[in-house]
């Protein structure tokens, strides 16, 4: 029985290693802290393959590589070989700057199994304004040189007012591209995305004009290309199953080793995250205080602890709920039964006026030293 009385956990099923928080995009729907720039630690070569061989002890199968940039990290064919000693199915994430043809084949050497690259639009012009650096023409090659080494290839896209009525030509660059996945994943609104929300939210008929065309794509191309829409939640009735539940099957690790039973989960006030550093990721996993703050359902209140849907969605996002309405232990506002729906409501308005608004918070040091000052207290 784990510590404090909490109840037993199920197993991990995937790790996502944030290897790094470096990266050369600099994308206005970033979902890293806004305050990276306060976390440069980066946990060491051998410091990450423990971590490996613990959370396969554990019952992990499957691992991501993301970062920032993980490329960026010299000793990702290392690690990627340990990851395959260790039978993980891995699959790296990344914005492909920095795959070349040298080291895609060094990584599939090494038993690198799977490619996510991303795009943040079909056309250059956007693509490069989004992450702010001129990059669309080489992820083009990326796309192509993976296909060349045997790759299965996701292609991922965050979907926000700026590219939905380029859903047409998004899809149709996937099927030129020849990929076997392709994930539209619409803008979910934590770190940066959350600093660029009146800009980025868009009109409900734009995404409706968007899910319509994905469905006729979907029915032309069959089996050829499994395309994945990833709900607009803010529009949604009722709250995704964020993680399949808190500390139910997914566990990150940051790049200055917090481990984390959600990607966001560093922005909770009052939780303390146990560092891999400082304790096995068994005892993380399983008796940690903060890995237990909101499993299962006995931490609910009302509306979600008699709501017969907290079985599917195990009352939907604890960082969403914090950052809109100031308790990690609300129900998710996106939910029409929350009593904080309303902010949900008043973003939707807000995006009316976003065009006189400050201009697009862009992802750069200098953004990020700001925040971090802020958060200080010292502006």
């Amino acid at each position: 029985m784990p510590a404090d009385g909490f109840k037993s956990a199920s197993k991990p099923l995937w790790l996502l290693a944030e290897l790094t928080y470096r990266c050369p995009l600099h994308c206005v729907y970033c979902s890293n802290p806004v305050d990276y720039t306060r976390h440069r630690s980066e946990l060491s070569t051998d410091s990450w393959m423990r971590v490996f061989r613990e959370a396969r002890a554990l019952g992990a199968v499957q691992l991501g590589l993301s970062g920032g940039e993980p490329l960026l990290r010299p000793d990702l064919e290392e690690l990627v070989t340990e990851a395959h000693r260790l039978k993980f199915y891995s699959n790296l994430i990344t914005s492909g700057v920095g795959l070349d043809e040298e080291r895609l084949t060094r990584l599939k050497a090494a038993g690198l199994d799977h490619v996510q690259l991303s795009f943040q639009d079909s056309t250059r012009e956007l693509n490069d304004f989004l992450n702010h650096t001129r990059t669309f023409d080489l992820k083009l090659r990326v796309a192509l040189a993976l296909k060349r080494h045997g790759y299965p290839v996701v292609l991922n896209v965050v979907l926000h007012r700026y590219n939905l009525d380029h859903i047409d030509t998004i899809l149709e660059m996937a099927e030129r591209l020849e990929v076997e996945y392709l994930e539209l994943a619409n803008t979910q609104y934590y770190g940066w995305a959350f600093l660029n929300r009146t800009h980025l939210i868009p009109a409900r008929d734009q995404l409706v004009r968007a899910e319509a065309a994905t469905q006729r794509f979907r029915e032309r191309v069959g089996n050829r290309i499994k395309v994945y829409w990833v709900v607009s939640d803010y529009y949604e009735e009722r709250p995704k199953p964020c993680m399949n539940g808190w500390g139910s099957v997914f566990i990150a690790v940051t790049a200055d080793g917090l481990a984390l039973p959600c990607h966001q989960a560093r922005s909770l006030p009052g939780l303390v995250f146990p560092n891999v550093q400082d304790y096995p990721l068994e005892w993380i996993w399983n008796e940690s205080p903060a890995f237990n703050r909101f499993r299962g359902f006995d931490w609910m209140r009302e509306p979600c602890v008699s709501c017969p849907e907290r079985f599917k969605d195990y009352g939907g996002c604890r960082c969403q709920a914090h950052l809109l309405s100031g308790d990690a232990a609300a129900a998710d506002p996106v939910c029409s039964l929350s009593p904080h729906h309303g902010r949900v409501l008043e973003a939707l308005r807000s995006k009316e006026t976003s065009d006189t608004a400050r201009a697009l918070l862009f992802r750069t040091d200098e953004n990020s030293r700001k925040y971090a000052k802020d958060s200080n207290g010292e502006r």
